[in-house]
């Protein structure tokens, strides 16, 4: 029972946290810190990936059929564009980052940088460019952005929305091209996963919480791709600028008094 609750857990954070401009793998890390979660495993953690890309295939499943009926079209190349820099950047230096993922050492910085990032773009003046004019610039540009988001306290999605925004994009296509871009990077990240699964050692697996824990990734990643276009396109995201704060605070202060486990 205790095996599939964690799952849950990890599940629902993987979810909500991929697409809210707060990290889901600095969130992980913090939750394993306070409450004693174990690593999901290599296997657990691509299925949790699956799960998101889930979410964002039902949610923008009118695009991708757009992209599936003319892949050489323009968005077709825009995503393509944008994840270039991604997977460079990923590549490159994956085991660095990867080693830093597992001590957590500096995601109390990357929380208090994420905020300041998200506060300082909604300060900005209000874009106007519409979806049809992000050009290949725009899509370099975003795509650079999210593969920086390879630290574990970098929002993924808050840097990538602050580049479209900053690029003088309007607040709701800004989130959409965001998610869009996200599928390539989540698919790629899946099928990087499964080339090590099938290379590495077998992992024992416990089949029934691992695959409830993908779906509450897919039920809680659609909940907040949803809330958060409803939020960009309506409100204000400095809450979460405030919310990442407080984190990396907190954090910086278990390090400093000694009760972050390494």
């Amino acid at each position: 029972m205790l095996v599939l609750i964690e799952h849950i857990i990890l599940g629902i954070i993987q979810g909500l946290t991929e697409f809210l401009p707060i990290s889901s793998t600095g969130h992980l890390v913090l939750f394993r810190q306070l409450f004693g979660l174990q690593e999901a495993g290599l296997l657990f953690d691509t299925m949790l990936h699956f799960g998101t890309l889930i979410a964002v295939i039902i949610v923008f499943w009118p695009e991708i059929r757009q992209l599936l009926r003319n892949p050489f079209g323009k968005l077709a190349r825009l995503l393509v564009v944008g994840t270039i820099p991604t997977a460079i950047i990923g590549l490159t230096f994956e085991d660095f980052f990867e080693e830093i993922s597992q001590t957590g050492v500096t995601i109390g910085y990357e929380f208090l940088l994420t905020g300041l990032i998200i506060w300082a773009v909604e300060s900005m003046p209000k874009g106007k460019r519409s979806f049809e004019q992000i050009n290949y610039t725009d899509a370099l540009i975003i795509g650079t952005l999210q593969g920086a988001a390879i630290l574990p306290a970098i929002s993924r999605s808050g840097l990538t929305i602050a580049g479209a925004l900053m690029r003088g994009i309007e607040r709701g296509e800004a989130a959409r091209f965001s998610f869009l871009l996200s599928l390539p990077a989540i698919l790629g990240g899946v099928v990087l996963q499964t080339k090590k699964l099938v290379e590495g050692p077998v992992e024992s697996i416990a089949l029934i919480p691992m695959l409830i824990g993908t779906m509450f990734a897919a039920i809680a990643g659609y909940f907040a791709i949803r809330w958060m276009l409803k939020i960009i396109s309506t409100g204000s995201m400095k809450g979460f600028a405030v919310y990442v704060w407080l984190l990396g605070i907190i954090i910086l202060g278990m390090q400093f008094f000694g009760y972050w486990r390494m």
